[in-house]
């Protein structure tokens, strides 16, 4: 799924503590939408595996929140959300689609790895692709409980739309483009370099 698709969905349910926490909503929606994030900033270093961890994320949100229902505070509520955040992403990647260049073909039996069981979990499919028409729509869903219950969310929440829209828009020619580009430019890399490349992107045709 898009990384803007588990951002909207870590800070919508995070965005949930509203109903029984109001003060710490904002606290909490921000950070889980920077755990959300967070996972994705692998994406050139062993994507999907090496920030990425379905099992162990989820243990360890589980005891943040633990502490934050216990000793709520700012630290402890946003710690929990971050936390979480990070998990309901790797969680979300054993839903989506495989890790390839163009995942509409279905090429791909790797979507997430998990550390805990030491090897890849196979994509469901339930959203086929990152960029796909249902990520789109599960992002705007998600959205829905962040601007209802946080005050002054609709901008940035508005804007996330935003770019997640121009991305399905042009998901299947930025494919294009960087098959194009990894076709000419990595055989020009030096071979130190070349090792950094995503296997993906190498193996394009």
């Amino acid at each position: 799924m898009m990384a803007t698709t588990h951002v909207l969905v870590a800070a919508g349910v995070a965005s949930l503590t509203a109903l029984v926490a109001p003060e710490h909503a904002p606290t909490a929606a921000a950070a889980a939408g920077l755990g959300g994030l967070v996972p994705d900033l692998d994406i050139y270093a062993g994507h999907r595996r090496t920030l990425h961890f379905p099992v162990y994320a989820a243990g360890t949100a589980l005891l943040a929140l633990v502490l934050a229902v216990m000793a709520p505070s700012m630290a402890t509520v946003a710690a929990a959300a971050f936390l979480g955040g990070a998990a309901l992403h790797a969680t979300m990647d054993a839903f989506g689609g495989g890790l390839e260049l163009r995942p509409w073909e279905a090429g791909s039996e790797r979507a997430v790895y998990s550390h805990y069981h030491g090897r890849w979990l196979a994509p469901r499919r339930w959203v086929r692709y990152d960029g796909a028409p249902e990520d789109l729509l599960v992002a705007t869903v998600a959205a829905v409980p962040t601007v209802l219950l946080v005050d002054g969310t609709l901008p940035v929440v508005g804007g996330v739309l935003a770019v997640s829209t121009a991305y399905v828009a042009l998901r299947r020619r930025l494919a294009a483009l960087w098959a194009r580009l990894a076709d000419h430019l990595v055989p020009r890399l030096p071979p130190d370099l070349q090792d950094h490349v995503p296997e993906r992107f190498v193996e394009a045709d």
